[in-house]
């Protein structure tokens, strides 16, 4: 079983230098074996003793900054670019600057909004923020404000791709921002207890009914009386609730890019469940966030491996318009069930090690065409 992953290769694609690259990737490679952000569970994991490689990575965090190479994972492929908040618990951090109560006005922990492009139904990380309750407070500004200094960071690399969005929003001053800037948005409605109002040209209120089962298409309304944009309501059977979505994109465009976005909600779930993003112990913020960076950088290099492996498993996945008796024999339901990164570090394997290297190969070269896009990748 060959669940050694050596990240060198990869780092030395972000970093500048070589003897940088060859820090994170003790660290990274460390970060994998312990599945864990705790600083003192990550040393455990690296050479030599604890307290050594403890300082180890104190100094490499107070001399590189993860969070810019992070931007260099934008990959300019992409048809469109995510971004979606995410609670991060920190239950007995009562002395945590950075540590406020989450939207059950109970629970400690703050926010991390993430920022990635799509891949194979989950999503490269391309940049971060984090934000809690009380960094609101005392930098006298909101979560609305943080959404748009995140934001404006994509700008000059977006395009003319669209935001996808969701729920957190959906809201006038950023659709404001965003047209002003001329970003192209996929956002989902926030339909609680005060749904957002639309009127069409004449002035009428636009009604956001449907049935389940069908898709409804209101074009050129306007929300909240200031932006006019395009409303989709998609009620695909099996699902509690309807889905409406707006943007300045065609609406049926719209509604497909959105149901893709859906899928993607699985990094989260892989972040937290499989490489111990919850577990971090950082008293400052920008440590904490440099930390984050790392664990990103080290996600997207085992996604790409997993990816890899999975396909080498379990085969290529199955294609709508194949027939069933054409399907090689080992592709099926289980390249559907498991995520390549849930194969890669939870299920027992073995390969030979000329196959694992192949592997390993494939997903350095997919990585740098993410870096390079002159070369071309299958995001």
């Amino acid at each position: 079983m060959h669940k050694y992953i050596s990240l060198l290769g990869f780092m030395r694609q972000i970093f500048d230098d070589d003897r940088t690259a060859r820090k994170a990737a003790e660290i990274g490679e460390a970060m994998l074996a312990a599945r864990s952000l705790w600083l003192s569970e990550v040393a455990a994991k690296m050479h030599g003793s604890g307290a050594a490689s403890y300082k180890r990575i104190q100094r490499f965090l107070r001399q590189v900054d993860p969070r810019a190479m992070l931007w260099r994972l934008f990959c300019e492929q992409a048809e469109y670019v995510i971004g979606d908040p995410t609670e991060i618990e920190r239950p007995q951090a009562r002395k945590t600057d950075y540590v406020g109560i989450l939207k059950d006005g109970k629970i400690r922990g703050f926010w991390m909004l993430l920022l990635a492009t799509p891949y194979r139904g989950r999503a490269i990380p391309c940049g971060l923020l984090t934000y809690s309750s009380k960094t609101i407070a005392a930098e006298l500004s909101s979560r609305n404000r943080n959404h748009v200094r995140a934001l404006s960071e994509l700008k000059d690399l977006v395009g003319e791709r669209p935001l996808v969005l969701d729920r957190e929003f959906s809201y006038l001053e950023l659709l404001l921002d965003l047209v002003e800037e001329g970003v192209n948005f996929v956002i989902r409605l926030n339909l609680g207890s005060h749904p957002p109002r639309f009127w069409d040209a004449e002035g009428r209120d636009v009604v956001l009914a449907l049935s389940p089962g069908e898709t409804v298409i209101h074009p050129g309304v306007w929300y909240k009386g200031k932006v006019c944009v395009n409303l989709i309501g998609i009620w695909k059977k099996g699902l509690a609730e309807p889905l409406w979505v707006m943007s300045n994109l065609e609406p049926e465009r719209a509604g497909q890019i959105y149901l893709v976005r859906m899928k993607i909600e699985q990094t989260f779930r892989d972040l937290k469940g499989l490489l111990g993003l919850t577990r971090l112990m950082n008293k400052q913020q920008e440590k904490m966030e440099k930390m984050l960076a790392m664990l990103l950088l080290v996600y997207a290099i085992a996604l790409l491996i997993g990816e890899n492996l999975r396909d080498h498993l379990y085969g290529l996945p199955i294609q709508p318009q194949e027939r069933v008796a054409v399907i090689p024999p080992k592709t099926g339901q289980k390249w559907r069930r498991y995520s390549g990164l849930f194969i890669l570090l939870k299920q027992k394997w073995w390969l030979p090690p000329r196959e694992w290297q192949a592997i390993v190969k494939d997903a350095l070269a997919s990585f740098v065409a993410i870096l390079h896009p002159s070369v071309l990748t299958h995001v």
